[in-house]
């Protein structure tokens, strides 16, 4: 019987595990919150990651349980321990993802560098930031946020105002997140995998191009990275993979400051939208690198296999017309583009499929890229 890895969510982080799956000799099942979702062909189950009897009897019929997004439970993820479920990565990793004040506690007590930051619980203790960081920052829900939602650039106090009257309501207290408002020159991101037996194998770091808060291109390796830079970056990467015990796929998001110092921005504990490019830029692509290393095989080669990779999303798709319908013109006016479509009907700013191109030269590979990209939009 080959190893069952399943995974909670079906969106395309789990589609794109489908495919080294079948390689690898690997099952994927897949717990889907609802029907026609990116990964059905592998969905086995549909229901709430909310409830713990759902995922429990989902995860009974695997060897491994691993996650497409970081939002389930706490509860739902200690039940399944107590059960005796193998868990990757495990709660006590999960929750550094799940919450960014924990995050920036637990950043802090590693001595990782990151942003000045501070809980604040109403418009004076904001203010009282603002006021001692040049009068702008950057106001964050500590749960729940993604591709630009729940982050928010203030110059009052009273600008999260909402977000306080939301914290109130839900009966629990808590605080917003505060961030200093960062002087950089680009943002970078850093993968490593890491197995429960403690192997770690580390990405090249990799160029994002954010806009609108949303990945758009990623360039594998970083252009214009010192040696120090890569040694920095890949350090900050492993000692925060061991420090917080992550096992499987982990991406920390960096700022380069203006100053040549690397910040800590976000984590994610899972496939991430920077790793995109190694489907086919890299030996082992961070999907198969993935279900390695949750299953604790031997980790891949993370070596790119040529000097550039280039990442371009597709955001929004065509207005009129299934994506399926450009396909023929970008295939053949851009033979060597790889694109990945995620099952998903087009809507403005959802990421429904990406291009990868690789290659020696880089402009002509960021041109191949979002040219062959273009032909997915109107």
């Amino acid at each position: 019987m080959p190893l069952r890895v399943g995974v909670v969510g079906g969106g395309q982080l789990a589609r794109m595990m489908i495919a080294p799956a079948v390689e690898l000799g690997v099952e994927v099942r897949v717990l889907a919150e609802e029907d026609g979702m990116s990964a059905s062909l592998a969905a086995t189950a549909v229901g709430d990651y909310r409830d713990a009897e759902t995922v429990l009897a989902f995860a009974r019929d695997v060897d491994v349980v691993t996650f497409d997004h970081e939002h389930v439970p706490q509860e739902v993820l200690g039940t399944l321990l107590d059960e005796g479920v193998a868990v990757h990565p495990g709660p006590h990793a999960l929750r550094f993802a799940q919450d960014k004040l924990v995050m920036r506690a637990k950043l802090a007590e590693l001595g990782m560098p990151q942003p000045d930051w501070a809980a604040v619980h109403d418009a004076a203790e904001l203010q009282e930031f603002l006021d001692a960081h040049g009068g702008r920052a950057v106001v964050k829900t500590p749960r729940g946020g993604y591709d630009g939602k729940g982050v928010r650039v203030v110059s009052a106090g009273t600008e999260a105002d909402d977000w306080f009257a939301t914290l109130a309501e839900d009966a629990r207290g808590g605080a917003l997140l505060v961030e200093e408002l960062v002087d950089f020159t680009r943002e970078l991101a850093q993968q490593v995998a890491r197995r429960p037996s403690g192997q770690v194998r580390a990405y090249p770091v990799v160029e994002t191009v954010q806009r609108d808060g949303v990945c758009a291109e990623v360039i594998a390796p970083a252009p214009h990275a010192s040696e120090r830079l890569l040694e920095v970056a890949e350090g900050i990467g492993v000692a925060i993979a061991e420090g917080l015990g992550v096992t499987g796929m982990l991406a920390v998001e960096l700022f380069e400051t203006t100053d040549a110092r690397l910040l800590v921005n976000e984590l994610a504990m899972r496939p991430h939208n920077s790793g995109h490019w190694s489907q086919d830029g890299a030996v082992t692509s961070q999907f198969e690198q993935h279900l390695r290393a949750v299953l604790d095989l031997p980790l891949g080669d993370p070596s790119p296999r040529a000097p550039w990779a280039v990442m371009v999303n597709i955001l929004g798709g065509p207005t009129e017309g299934a994506l399926d319908d450009r396909f023929p013109a970008a295939l053949a006016e851009y033979p060597g583009a790889k694109v990945h479509t995620y099952g998903k009907s087009p809507r403005p700013g959802r990421k429904v499929g990406h291009v990868n191109t690789v290659g020696e030269d880089l402009d002509d590979v960021v041109y191949e890229a979002r040219a062959a990209a273009s032909h997915f939009l109107d």
